[in-house]
């Protein structure tokens, strides 16, 4: 990815003040700076896209110094130094984002995921819950899918099973959630839908050690013996130290 030249431009001029309109610099205009402000955020997004953190937090910090309250700016922020594995400034910024919008679904979503990827999972649960009651969220099926997630660290498995099923009301192009029910009507000697649930998953993800051991399982419930054997042996090239793959030559 390449960051676009209009954004640069635009980055550019406004901090060099060379872009007037007659006399006035537009940096000492609200409309000027709130410009910049936006223009600095999304150069710091865009760092952070490309996987370079340490040159996202330049623009990220001229955004706050024109705007020490601005949301996306600490959001954005707090996303950095939650990839640079720095958790109590992750958890800073995405408290002073949502200090400023306390109802923002994707907000509340994001910092629910920095908190599971912290194993705060009853904290994660309260910010999804919060995230979950805005019916409007385009992205609330991957709400769900998180509450899902969540509820199985929890140990609440048939709330997680609920929320599963939001998630797929919501949108059946969820892989994870797919999995997650393949994997609970497994659990549940459930073979039809669990293999139901798995093709869906097939369809719209590629595999992974957990979901090639359930593949192989299924088929070989359904007597599906060539299936059975080509997934053991994806399982075997692809994870051959996995504890999935020692679980299939177990039989376990």
């Amino acid at each position: 990815m390449t960051l676009r030249p209009a954004l640069l431009l635009l980055v550019v001029s406004l901090l060099g003040g060379c872009v007037t309109t007659g006399d006035v610099n537009p940096m000492r205009t609200a409309k000027g700076r709130d410009e910049a402000r936006e223009a600095y955020v999304q150069l710091g997004i865009a760092y952070i896209q490309q996987g370079d953190t340490q040159r996202a937090k330049i623009p990220l910090k001229s955004a706050l110094e024109l705007d020490p309250s601005d949301a996306d700016a600490h959001a954005a922020l707090a996303m950095a130094f939650q990839l640079e594995m720095e958790p109590k400034l992750a958890d800073e910024h995405f408290r002073k984002a949502l200090a400023q919008r306390p109802g923002d679904a994707r907000l509340l979503n994001n910092y629910g995921g920095f908190l599971y990827e912290q194993k705060r999972y009853q904290d994660a649960m309260n910010f999804y819950l919060k995230a979950a009651e805005d019916n409007l969220y385009p992205e609330r099926s991957r709400v769900f899918e998180n509450l899902g997630l969540t509820a199985l660290q929890l140990g609440q498995r048939e709330q997680a099973k609920e929320y599963f099923q939001r998630s797929l009301r919501l949108s059946s192009r969820q892989p994870r959630a797919l999995l997650e029910m393949a994997q609970l009507a497994y659990q549940d000697k459930a073979y039809v839908p669990a293999r139901s649930y798995y093709e869906a998953f097939s369809e719209l993800s590629g595999q992974n050690a957990r979901s090639l051991l359930l593949g192989a399982r299924l088929a070989e419930i359904f007597d599906d013996r060539d299936k059975a054997a080509s997934l053991g042996l994806q399982l075997k090239r692809l994870y051959p130290g996995s504890q999935e793959y020692q679980q299939y030559l177990s039989g376990k």
